[in-house]
């Protein structure tokens, strides 16, 4: 079992495995101090140092950057010399989506994962004002985990409209416009589902409408924070959090987006 991080401070050389690849954590010998520096095989990566006693927190000394999970730290050190450029690219592609007044943002809560169906749809506009925030009667089972996380019961959900009911609704606020989302492929597949099992004569309205350009932020975060997983050979999958709450997650999502522009 991996010893917590705090016990580390009484070890002066120690191995740690993340992702897969082993990494020597050596103090030197002219300090007390919580203070490592970690080799990749024979390559030098940097120093860290263990701030146990106040903020619990794994310091970069070459980067100037702190992290809660010494794994998170040793990913940031991991980081390949493109970083700089893929953050800068980031930085582009999140400002042009915040300046697109097609803008709009999505989220969409479930009945569960994979082949889910909807229960709550909530978009937002680029200034994160709500134009539309539905709960929606999936009109088959609910799992018990998605249920304990947003909430959103049979018994809740029993007086909700149908997707069929709202889809027309949807369907002209999404016409010809840029949807942005969290695992966009995700909230588009549940969308795509929900308009397949209507009748033909009641998704004609969604088919006549100019189809939306969906953008996802999930891997541009994950590139922006720079976590490197040499297991994968990519940026390191970053959550968003989630209030499981459309709406606010649709806001959530803005801030993030924003502060990837200027940070």
């Amino acid at each position: 079992m991996r010893q917590p991080d705090r016990l580390l401070a009484r070890q002066h050389l120690f191995m740690r495995t993340v992702d897969a690849a082993p990494v020597r954590f050596v103090r030197p010998s002219d300090t007390d101090r919580e203070t490592w520096v970690a080799y990749d095989g024979p390559h030098y990566l940097g120093t860290v140092h263990g701030q146990f006693d106040t903020d619990g927190h794994w310091h970069i000394q070459s980067l100037h950057e702190d992290y809660l999970k010494l794994d998170d730290a040793v990913r940031a050190m991991r980081r390949p010399a493109t970083w700089t450029a893929d953050r800068e690219r980031v930085r582009r592609w999140a400002r042009d989506i915040l300046n697109d007044r097609r803008l709009l943002v999505v989220d969409i809560q479930t009945t569960g994962l994979g082949a889910a169906w909807a229960v709550q749809i909530g978009i937002t506009d680029r200034d994160g004002n709500a134009l539309f925030n539905e709960l929606v009667n999936p009109l088959c089972d609910i799992t018990t985990a998605a249920v304990t996380r947003h909430g959103l019961s049979p018994d809740r959900l029993a007086t909700a409209p149908t997707f069929g009911v709202i889809m027309p609704d949807l369907a002209h606020l999404l016409d010809g416009r840029l949807c942005l989302a969290y695992n966009a492929r995700f909230d588009k597949g549940v969308l795509e589902r929900e308009t397949h099992r209507l009748p033909k004569t009641v998704r004609g309205t969604w088919g006549t409408r100019t189809p939306a350009c969906w953008k996802d932020a999930m891997a541009p975060y994950a590139a922006w924070k720079g976590l490197w997983s040499t297991r994968h050979g990519t940026y390191r999958y970053q959550p968003l959090g989630s209030a499981y709450d459309a709406i606010t997650n649709c806001r959530r999502l803005l801030v993030t987006m924003h502060r990837m522009c200027t940070g």
